[in-house]
């Protein structure tokens, strides 16, 4: 079991430490999403230590798929594999088996469905899940669940909901198996379980008192940022997370725009990941303390100003609005490249300072402010 240590509190808001065997992970936390073990967009592992990345997000089906989870395990894991020594996610596969619905069967023992690139069938289940996780050697899997629609039927959530429970009962017997094994990566392998439940309170209650007797090492919300409002999703927010253990970090899986995130963390989630920094930025929309800007907007092509004025990203520390238009009108990666970077760096800026305004008691102060500043355009 990891070690979470909780270091300061501000209403439901948490500020903590969570050890793990690949390094301490300092929450709240923001992961990189890094989906075939490297983030789009051409950004390097060096990279990403520059900007302060703190853990990365990989995907079970997708490196399944390509290279093969054999392959990696043969090359000594993922975090050789990406040269990445701090800490690495593994979501379950089980979101694949909702995006993937016109190609899937669900079933008890498992999902079958089409691989999304050449069409031959696959079959997982939460022992494949964590028998691919264990190969790939993630310091925390995700258990295998199914993820479903905020706009499905209340029996079609209750049923998929209990499945989704006796898979995770299935994911820990085989995560235990695993980790037992001489030739396995990494024996200190961590499992978080997922709350599902669509929209639905009470059945989301009662799945988030279910998983908590099941001491996992930590807990994830999924099903959300999938269709339903921002509105609804602080609401379940607020009705599940008390619910859930204290001492164990939380998760928001797929979450999202800088606001999502401070009103999260008010209701004390700790782990956040979400492409939207990746691909906003390899579409030149880029965001900054006061909001988003498109740098495809032609008054930006004689623009020699950085993104953001002060900001301390690699990117703007040496290139102008205008240069990085002219890289992305002329489709030249770097454009990509710098765009990305200085999303990142966004993101894990912002999360420094949320754990810094945790620790001097002042996040609802600093909440309000950023809030404030992201409504109000510079330009």
């Amino acid at each position: 079991m990891a070690n979470y240590k909780i270091l300061a509190t501000e209403g439901r808001a948490k500020r903590a430490e969570f050890e793990t065997v690949h390094g301490v992970i300092q929450t709240p936390v923001f992961m990189n999403v890094g989906t075939v073990a490297a983030i789009k967009g051409a950004v390097s592992t060096e990279d990403l230590e520059r900007i302060g990345t703190r853990v990365q997000l990989s995907n079970t089906y997708h490196l399944h798929v390509r290279p093969g989870d054999q392959i990696i395990k043969q090359l000594g894991g993922l975090h050789r594999f990406m040269s990445w020594n701090k800490p690495i996610l593994t979501d379950s596969g089980g979101f694949q088996v909702f995006s993937l619905a016109g190609l899937r069967k669900i079933k008890e023992e498992g999902v079958t469905f089409q691989c999304h690139i050449d069409g031959h069938r696959i079959f997982m289940g939460p022992e494949e899940s964590m028998q691919i996780q264990s190969n790939l050697g993630s310091t925390i899997a995700m258990a295998f669940d199914e993820c479903p629609s905020s706009k499905a039927e209340r029996s079609y959530v209750q049923a998929s909901v209990e499945r989704t429970t006796r898979w995770l009962e299935r994911c820990k017997r085989e995560m235990k198996r695993l980790n037992a094994l001489e030739d396995t990566i990494n024996p200190k392998q961590l499992l978080f379980g997922i709350n599902q439940g669509a929209i639905f309170d009470d059945i989301r209650i009662e799945h988030a008192k279910r998983i908590a007797e099941m001491e996992l090492d930590g807990y994830a919300i999924g099903g959300l940022a999938v269709g339903e409002s921002h509105e609804e999703m602080y609401h379940v927010l607020d009705e599940v997370v008390p619910h859930l253990p204290k001492d164990k970090p939380t998760y928001l899986m797929g979450v999202g725009t800088p606001a999502n995130i401070l009103e999260a963390v008010e209701r004390g989630v700790d782990f956040f990941d979400c492409v939207y920094p990746s691909r906003n930025g390899r579409h030149g929309h880029l965001y900054t303390n006061h909001g988003k800007i498109n740098l495809f907007n032609a008054k930006y092509e004689l623009d020699g100003r950085p993104i953001e004025e002060g900001c301390q990203c690699p990117t703007c520390q040496r290139f102008s609005r205008a240069y990085i238009r002219h890289l992305l009108k002329a489709k030249e990666m770097l454009g990509m490249r710098l765009c990305v970077t200085h999303n990142l760096y966004f993101y894990n800026k912002m999360m420094e300072e949320i754990r810094n305004s945790l620790d001097e008691g002042r996040f609802a102060a600093y909440k309000r402010q950023k809030l404030e500043n992201l409504r109000t355009p510079l330009d």
